[in-house]
């Protein structure tokens, strides 16, 4: 049976450990806190420099826009490599290209030459190397703590970017008060050294396979088809939409609230930003005890509001002081929300396709920011910044009501562990991996009363095998000999059935035990494995 990537056994003792106990976890998290504080800065410096070079609404969120779109672009690409190449390797070459685009921006800005575009592009650059990394981070965290700790190690993350938020903004604002922006991107670039440096002392663990890798383009497909058939993973994208394109008015308006609404310098909208990150600090306190008595979905809820009330309240205050009060409330609100979306979307991926998995999910969470930073941006050209505000707050308050068709689940999740409980397939001869399609057949035998109660529970697994491979399936009862069902679905080539074998999880073993409980008979369900001739 092929062996997939998956931690070791952990004795009680260390399941029980937080996940700052875990070295590598703990080193590569301090570095990035570092690193972060860097890219906080150049955010600061970068919206701030636009203001200065083309005081246009639009200019200035496009700012956003280019940070953000490259994660909309290549999130999936990433995560598809990263699930079938070395991560190690690939952050080590995301964060290189970081480190010579904000050399480049630095040594531009300091000879004058920097133009809109030019800050528009570096900065699209650096948007690069944070999405080929951003996957790739969030995926190898089940690699570096054990299961237990890994809805706090998810929060820590969160709130490790949120020590950078808290630090970085105000930090980048006296330093270009002091310096200029050319020492902000000199700084951000230094950053990075610390990442490298953790990135190369860690000796990861090469996971053992059996199988050959899977290809570029067929990775990308079934990451596209686990994200469309997981249910799990879906109820986080919709929620994703439903509160980030509302919520991205925040980060794209806030330079002109700062500079034309309230009059404050660069160091002033910094201090703004830093009580965002205190804000946030703050919650993920609040979170790690409120996550163990409240539901996730009501803490969604919760953080959804007040971050709509924040927004509000950010286009109607003038006083500097007030708005740095909302803008704590903002930092509670974001890091309860992304947290429980973050924790979520990891509970919902298994091992085989967690990058694929994150990346959809960061896809969809930085597309929804890039399109909402264009469409709030268009619409305070043509307005003003207060209505952009108030729009997207109260529509963020209407779009809460997606909580309660859409509802997120507890830390917990569900045991997507492989359980490799499927037996072997039966062959004559062993097919070589590129046969295909194949058709695979399960003939169940169940007590004509209780077959309309076995189909519903059937059916159910249509989304199961769709995630993991199939492309058709499908169900037939027999006419001439009732409680015959036969459940059929169809694989591209037995290599990819072979892989099917390796997907299934503990949670479809305890509901094939479900599905099992209706077969009648002393053997198990029949199983055939059909080729076309060649």
């Amino acid at each position: 049976m092929p062996v997939m990537e998956t931690k070791p056994e952990m004795s009680t003792t260390e399941t029980a450990k937080g996940p700052l106990a875990y070295p590598i976890f703990r080193a590569l998290w301090i570095a990035t806190i570092v690193s972060n504080i860097g890219t906080w800065m150049h955010d600061v410096g970068a919206g701030w420099l636009m203001t200065s070079l083309s005081p246009s609404p639009f200019m200035v969120a496009l700012v956003q826009t280019a940070t953000t779109l490259p994660m909309f672009l290549l999130a999936l690409p990433a995560g598809a490599m990263a699930d079938i190449i070395d991560r190690r390797k690939m952050l080590l070459t995301a964060q290189m290209l970081g480190i010579v685009a904000a050399v480049l921006l630095a040594v531009l800005t300091a000879l004058g030459l920097t133009t809109p575009m030019v800050l528009l592009g570096l900065t699209f650059v650096l948007g690069v190397s944070a999405a080929l990394s951003a996957p790739v981070f969030q995926a190898i965290v089940p690699e570096l703590v054990a299961k237990p700790a890994l809805p706090d190690a998810v929060a820590l993350n969160g709130m490790g970017i949120n020590i950078a938020r808290a630090i970085g903004p105000a930090l980048g604002g006296a330093i270009i008060a002091l310096a200029g922006t050319p020492a902000v991107f000199a700084l951000n670039a230094l950053s990075v050294l610390g990442v490298l440096v953790v990135l190369f002392r860690w000796k990861r663990d090469k996971a053992e396979q059996t199988l050959p890798p899977e290809h570029f383009i067929g990775a990308l497909k079934a990451g596209y088809r686990y994200a469309r058939h997981s249910p799990a993973l879906r109820v986080v994208l919709i929620r994703a939409v439903g509160f980030f394109i509302f919520g991205s008015v925040l980060w794209a308006m806030l330079p002109l609230v700062a500079r034309q609404g309230l009059g404050l310098d660069a160091s002033g909208y910094g201090i703004l930003l830093g009580c965002m990150g205190a804000g946030a600090i703050s919650g993920a306190f609040i979170l790690k005890r409120l996550r163990k008595q409240v539901a996730a979905n009501t803490i969604s809820v919760g953080a959804t509001l007040l971050f709509a009330f924040s927004s509000l309240c950010l286009a109607l205050v003038s006083n500097a002081w007030i708005a740095g009060m909302v803008m704590v409330a903002a930092g509670l609100a974001w890091i309860g929300m992304l947290t429980s979306l973050n924790v979520a979307a990891q509970m919902a991926s298994p091992g085989w396709v967690k990058a694929r998995a994150l990346a959809v999910y960061l896809l969809v969470f930085q597309g929804a920011m890039t399109g909402g930073s264009i469409l709030w941006g268009a619409l305070a050209a043509r307005t003003d910044v207060a209505t952009a505000l108030l729009v997207a707050g109260g529509a963020q308050v209407v779009a809460v009501l997606l909580a309660v068709r859409w509802r997120l689940p507890q830390d917990e999740g569900i045991d997507l562990t492989p359980s490799h409980h499927w037996a072997e397939p039966v062959v004559f001869v062993q097919p070589s991996d590129d046969r295909g399609p194949v058709l695979v057949q399960i003939e169940y035998r169940v007590a004509p009363a209780d077959q309309a109660r076995f189909l519903e529970t059937l059916r159910r697994f249509k989304t199961v095998r769709q995630r993991d491979g199939a492309i058709i399936w499908d169900v037939w009862e027999d006419m001439a000999e009732p409680g015959r069902v036969i459940e059929s679905f169809v694989v591209e080539s037995w290599l990819e059935h072979q892989r099917q074998h390796a997907r299934v999880t503990e949670a479809d073993r305890a509901d094939q035990a479900l599905l099992n409980a209706f077969h009648i008979g002393d053997k198990p369900p029949l199983v055939r494995h059909l080729l076309r001739p060649l």
